[in-house]
């Protein structure tokens, strides 16, 4: 890729950034690329769709998530490791609003530029899973399409302006109901 064309990309994931945490999953390319100062032509031809773009925005953060379940699940017990994965997963979630919908569809689109990158990140979240399952430390009734869609009622809870005060909370409630032993084990994530 040319040098200018590698600069527009990147100044158009940098401002999509920006504006879909703002605006939400479903705001204006046009705002996009008026805000990154290129002509909408520019933004079409290196992201010809809304789902290119915003899984180029969101690829590397599902990307980290995978990387941080294998980190975690090599470094800590097996419920520690997945309520932090999860509690993770739940923030980059949140980062854009509106991108839980899209997260929920793309699992089960295979079409969907977004599909890898959710299914890399529910896979990750499956393997913390069984492994507490394994070690007796999670409900042994819940798989990883289970997970993920608590990940995504998670991440709703935050972008409903009268729920997202109870967010953190319901975090810990979940968390508490996904293990096995003791309670307020979600609230020890908190501090990590």
């Amino acid at each position: 890729m040319r040098a200018d064309a590698r600069k527009n990309r990147d100044q158009l994931l940098a401002v999509a950034g920006v504006v879909v945490a703002e605006q939400g999953a479903d705001a204006s390319l046009r705002d996009i690329a008026r805000r990154a100062d290129v002509a909408l032509p520019t933004l079409y031809r290196h992201f010809p769709t809304r789902e290119a773009l915003l899984d180029a925005l969101l690829r590397e953060s599902f990307d980290g998530l995978a990387e941080r379940a294998a980190a975690l699940e090599a470094s800590d017990p097996p419920e520690d490791a997945l309520v932090t994965w999860l509690r993770d997963c739940v923030t980059v979630a949140r980062e854009y609003r509106g991108v839980t919908e899209l997260m929920a569809a793309a699992i089960e689109d295979t079409g969907s530029a977004l599909h890898a990158s959710c299914v890399t990140m529910r896979a990750a979240g499956t393997r913390l899973l069984a492994r507490a399952q394994a070690a007796g430390a999670a409900r042994a009734d819940l798989d990883g399409t289970e997970l993920f869609a608590l990940v995504a009622a998670l991440a709703w809870l935050g972008d409903q302006g009268s729920f997202a005060p109870r967010a953190d909370h319901l975090f810990t409630v979940v968390a508490d109901a996904v293990l096995t032993g003791g309670t307020d084990r979600g609230i020890g994530a908190e501090r990590r």
